[in-house]
């Protein structure tokens, strides 16, 4: 499915070693005699202010005794060198032509050349190559394929931002709840997304709303105007392989099952005609490809469970399933959980978190075209911008990096992660366009104890301390977290690169039991939800910190919706 955004998005510098490319065709692939040029563009290296670029050209047509190669950038990128080739620049345009020695280029001949370039904000790659006039990439309409790149999903009629000029669905289930709670009229009106999170849910089960019911509903409440819908696909084969109070239904093997049980009825309802007027928002399978990154191996976060979800390849496998389904809707808005600054933030996870989601976006049968793009914070209590210290900061002679908070980290909330990360993502092969949501639902951290201004200067951990309005006792701590607040009401296009502030997590809704509760969910109980657990080393063996009495996960757990509301931010009128 192509889409397209006019709206010019902000994005941080990536980091360097990051690689992106362009599209480009199997040479062994069926119809590829209709292609006539084919074009790799990848972005070996890449810093705050400048990159560098290899570009592989391969020509499928008759045998030339010059070539020129031509693209334009959609930002503000300069070439500044190259080699193996002329290069020349006018504008946004930019002109390959070869050098004496490498201008006969063969039928299925290659020619490969590189070049030095500087940049600021993002640095898309090219979505555009000709070859003396010829469009690379797409197919010419000569035998072996249509005139356009196969695209398995049809025209696509999504817009560049499904939440701008869209009222967004309220769960009147959640609604109830809050709204029975003393001072939840407050908030029972704001939209929150809708969990499947087992096969049972697509149907209804206890009693509760099932898929169709919810985009009934929907219906009545979008009237003549636009709406936006908003469900969370969580149902991996070993779901939450590190943290076993949302472990699944299904088992580690079980990825036929998820196939043909969960997605495939999902993706026939979402795909009913009666629901096309819908802006369907899907969250796809929070907490599972980082877990891969961080938990796996060596490392001393490592956890068995994760090691075996790398090994069998099916978090990959479902996450590519998913969007290769539902992306065929073509009013669903996949947007794929990207982890939070408090566990992809450091250098080592950074990169290669993107990495795999490159992956799966292009594992079975999925593109990255499937995908409209990520989610971050999804039901984490992340603040969503530190305003009393910078990263930059420097206290008795220490780096606010080096404080035990920040510990390394190169990002101190969510904002700037994730603006930071979608570049990352854009660099990894992404659309250059793609959206971000963060979700808001607990990151506020007001009340009483919000901090006014910096921590004393006594030490970087002082300043720190005293300063941050996450007063988690580490940014790992995931559970049910006492001091919590409701964050930033859902919003759409709040800042550069981000598509809405969201509550894809419906607050009230609990994370985990606090103590072993049987269920039939498949849900188990996670030591990180006992308020007496002291910690491991992916939160820097620091207590939990979460509130005592907690129900299984997705239970309303009203201790905690009041606790919200007290400590909202901004505060509740």
């Amino acid at each position: 499915m192509s889409r397209t955004r006019t709206a010019l998005l902000a994005a941080m510098a990536l980091v360097a070693g990051a690689t992106g490319t362009a599209f480009a065709v199997d040479p062994g692939s069926a119809g590829v005699a209709a292609v006539p040029c084919t074009v790799d563009y990848k972005i070996q290296n890449q810093w705050s202010t400048g990159f560098t670029a290899a570009v592989t050209l391969t020509n499928n047509s008759a045998a030339k005794s010059s070539w020129s190669l031509k693209w334009s950038y959609a930002g503000n990128q300069k070439v500044t060198s190259g080699w193996n080739a002329k290069l020349s620049q006018s504008g946004a345009a930019v002109t390959a032509a070869n050098e004496t020695y490498n201008a006969q280029l063969a039928t299925g001949a290659s020619v490969s050349f590189g070049f030095q370039g500087s940049y600021s904000g993002s640095n898309a790659i090219p979505a555009t190559f000709t070859l003396d006039g010829v469009t690379c990439n797409v197919d010419d309409g000569g035998p072996g394929g249509p005139t356009d790149p196969p695209d398995p999903g049809g025209p696509s009629t999504r817009v560049n931002n499904p939440y701008e000029g869209a009222k967004v669905y309220v769960n009147p289930e959640w609604s109830a709840n809050a709204a029975a709670e003393p001072g939840g009229s407050r908030v029972a009106n704001q939209p929150t997304g809708v969990w499947l999170d087992r096969i049972a849910a697509i149907n209804g089960a206890g009693g509760k709303m099932g898929l169709r019911d919810h985009l009934d509903e929907a219906l009545r409440q979008k009237g003549s105007g636009e709406l936006v819908v908003q469900f969370v696909i969580y149902n991996l084969p070993g779901r939450d392989c590190s943290a076993l109070a949302s472990n699944g239904e299904l088992k580690a093997d079980e990825i036929g099952r998820y196939k043909t049980e969960y997605i495939d009825p999902i993706k026939a309802i979402l795909a009913d005609s009666k629901y096309a007027s819908l802006r369907i928002v899907t969250t796809v399978e929070i907490d599972s490809l980082p877990n891969l990154v961080t938990n796996t191996g060596s490392r001393p976060t490592a956890v068995p469970q994760c090691d075996v979800m790398k090994a069998n390849g099916n978090y990959v496998k479902g996450v590519g399933y998913a969007l290769n389904k539902l992306g065929d809707v073509p009013n669903v808005y996949n947007y794929v959980d990207a982890g939070h600054h408090g566990w992809i933030g450091w250098d080592d996870n950074f990169g290669p978190t993107a990495t795999i989601m490159k992956e799966a976006a292009t594992a079975e049968g999925a593109t990255v075209n499937d995908v409209h793009g990520f989610i971050t914070n999804t039901a984490n209590y992340s603040a969503l911008k530190e305003n009393n210290f910078t990263i930059n900061d420097t206290v008795a002679g220490k780096s606010v990096r080096e404080s035990k908070w920040v510990d390394w980290n190169r990002y101190l909330d969510e904002l700037s992660y994730a603006q930071a990360f979608r570049s990352q993502l854009v660099s990894a092969g992404f659309d250059s366009n793609i959206g971000m949501l963060i979700d808001t639902s607990r990151n506020g951290w007001g009340g009483t104890a919000r901090p006014t201004g910096p921590g004393a200067t006594t030490s970087v951990d002082t300043y720190v301390d005293g300063g941050r309005y996450d007063r988690r006792f580490n940014a790992g701590n995931w559970c049910n977290q006492s001091g919590a607040g409701l964050g930033e009401r859902p919003k759409a296009a709040p800042a550069a690169g981000i598509d809405a502030y969201v509550w894809m997590k419906p607050p009230g809704e609990s994370d985990g039991a606090s103590k072993q509760i049987p269920n039939d969910e498949g849900k188990g109980f996670d030591r990180m939800c006992d308020p007496t657990y002291t910690g491991n080393p992916r939160n820097n063996n620091n207590m939990s910190g979460a509130l005592p009495d907690a129900p299984v996960s997705g239970h309303w757990f009203s201790a905690q919706f009041r606790q919200l509301m007290q400590n909202a931010y901004p505060p509740l009128s």
